[in-house]
């Protein structure tokens, strides 16, 4: 907390984001004071618009190299980097964290988010501009901006200190105590409903995609809520209302089904019918909402495989086995099922379309060429080149580069809500209320038909307990890369299960006989329960701020 600074300080520190927000030009430097931000004269708003964008270019990046050049997935059993072990994404995998050192700090640019957020909201309404609706609107998307900052904070650390609307200087008093859990959550709720008449309706227009709407206000509401009601913090940290309920409350699950459901009446969006283009178009009437990005091909140049002279790739991501075995068969059995018609010796035939589109696997085709990640494969050659450690490479937000010989430039939008996760969260969370019921059936299977499973229909006699796996496994297919189930495996507290094994590489040989197939252990996950369901609060934090409390087990 002791970075708080003064607005000049906050104007100075935006200048960056504002200069590359590419639908806005950048405000020279002189100029940029707060009577021009906040300009009483000028009616259309040129500089408080820059600013709000400059809050939008301070969310996180998702679904991106960016953990030192590696997906936050590659901190979960989803994939493991294939850089050095070394790697400060590793870390996260393997307990080794501190204090001191955490790859995925969301502290400090979290809280510098809110302070213009709240700066925003305590000034603009000095600027005459003169479309009302307009001007609401902004307004409202400040304020779900601060909410979508303090969830950012609040899932990574549990209750956070909240500032209210006071942007502190060097000069005020910043020794505030962390605030409940709940105390939080109710904050990022209100924030959301004060806000959601005041937004734009759904879909927005094209001039205003990327902004927040209703509907995306409502989405992080549902996760919110979502999260609010699972397993970790409904009653699973008792005692401790820093970091969850007391006591569980099947009710929480009905106020995440309810604000979910809020985007599914709604009816403005639908799920895409082509999976790739999900990532790689805008306006796809699946996006609900996401921070725009100018189009380059910077995720095939950093994930795609290595030796293509054409086409160059770093292949710094390697999906496991355990990722590849979560995706069952085209028939919608999973793969040990004996009825699937799964071959081991032949294992990527037939099976569920969502991993070709999600990972690259020997013989897939790419480049116009077919992948050879067996041991001595052209893409897996070894030696001290960067290359998959698991024999497999990431495929998905990559264009339709099949049967090309280069990489295009394409859109790479970061996506923090689409509308298969409003279906999954409304099936989760109702399923948890009540149990198995047809509108939880049908949300399941609406994605699972996108999906491209015949059948994808399920079995409707089915208990609660067996949809819940469905509907968890579900998740992991459909969201992998796009950092769901590093959270979900928390928030399921199942973290420690999933963690407290080897993962695993598919070492293939190729024989005379034929390709041979192994399963072999790559890196070995610890995931210490007593603590590491919660980030622990930054040293910086801890020692500028005496009533600062640390969360369990962190020295």
């Amino acid at each position: 907390m002791k970075n708080y600074i003064t607005i000049f300080l906050v104007i100075a520190g935006i200048l960056t984001a504002i200069s590359s927000c590419r639908k806005y030009e950048a405000v020279p430097v002189e100029t940029v004071t707060p009577d021009y931000i906040w300009d009483t004269k000028d009616s259309n708003g040129i500089y408080a618009n820059q600013y709000l964008f400059s809050i939008y270019a301070t969310l996180p990046d998702i679904a991106s190299n960016r953990i030192t050049r590696d997906f936050l997935d590659a901190g979960s059993d989803d994939a493991v980097t294939s850089q050095s072990t070394a790697q400060p994404v590793t870390l996260l995998a393997t307990n080794g964290i501190t204090i001191f050192n955490n790859p995925d700090d969301a502290w400090a640019n979290c809280y510098k988010g809110i302070r213009m957020a709240t700066n925003f909201l305590n000034n603009f309404n000095v600027v005459p501009l003169k479309n009302i609706s307009e001007k609401r609107s902004w307004f409202g998307e400040a304020r779900v901006l601060r909410a979508f900052f303090y969830w950012e904070l609040v899932r990574r650390y549990g209750g956070v200190p909240l500032l209210n609307d006071s942007v502190k200087t060097l000069d005020d008093n910043i020794e505030i105590p962390r605030s409940s859990f709940e105390r939080c959550i109710n904050f990022i709720v209100s924030e959301c409903d004060r806000a959601i008449d005041s937004l734009r309706d759904d879909p927005v227009a094209d001039a205003n995609y990327g902004r927040l709407s209703k509907d995306g206000a409502r989405a992080l509401k549902a996760r919110v809520l979502l999260y609010a009601a699972s397993p970790l913090y409904n009653g699973g940290n008792v005692g401790d209302s820093l970091n969850g309920y007391a006591s569980y409350d099947a009710g929480r699950w009905k106020l995440a089904a309810d604000a979910a459901k809020a985007v599914i009446s709604n009816g403005a969006y639908d799920l895409e019918q082509n999976f790739v283009d999900l990532f790689i178009i805008q306006r796809s009437q699946e996006i609900i909402f996401a921070k725009t990005n100018t189009t380059g091909k910077s995720v095939e140049t950093t994930n795609g495989p290595i030796n293509f002279a054409t086409a160059p790739g770093s292949g710094n991501t390697s999906p496991t086995q355990e990722l590849v075995d979560a995706y069952g068969m085209a028939n919608g059995l999973e793969i040990n099922d004996p009825n699937s018609g799964y071959d081991p010796a032949d294992p990527y035939t037939g099976r569920d379309p969502r991993l070709g589109y999600t990972v690259l696997y020997n013989g897939a085709q790419w480049l116009s060429t077919a992948i050879q990640t067996y041991i001595g494969g052209a893409n897996r050659p070894g030696g001290a080149t960067t290359q998959t450690q698991t024999g497999y490479y990431l495929r998905k937000f990559m264009g339709h580069f099949e049967n090309t010989t280069t990489y295009e430039d394409h859109y790479h939008d970061q996506v923090y809500f689409r509308y298969a996760d409003i279906l999954l969260m409304y099936a989760e969370a109702m399923n948890e209320y009540e149990g198995v019921s047809e509108d939880v059936f049908a949300a399941v299977e609406k994605v699972r038909q996108r999906a491209g499973l015949d059948p994808y229909t399920l079995d409707h006699s089915i208990s609660k307990d067996s949809l819940r796996t469905i509907i968890r496994n579900e998740r992991h297919k459909e969201f992998a890369f796009e950092e769901h189930r590093y959270w979900d495996i928390r928030r399921w507290k199942i973290a420690g299960e999933v963690y407290n094994q080897p993962l695993h590489a598919m070492n293939i040989t190729n024989t005379p006989d034929g390709l041979v197939y192994t399963a072999t252990p790559v890196l070995t996950t610890v995931f210490d329960e007593s603590k590491q369901y919660f980030y622990p609060v930054p040293y910086n934090e801890m020692v500028s701020n005496e009533n600062m409390r640390q969360n369990p087990g962190w020295q």
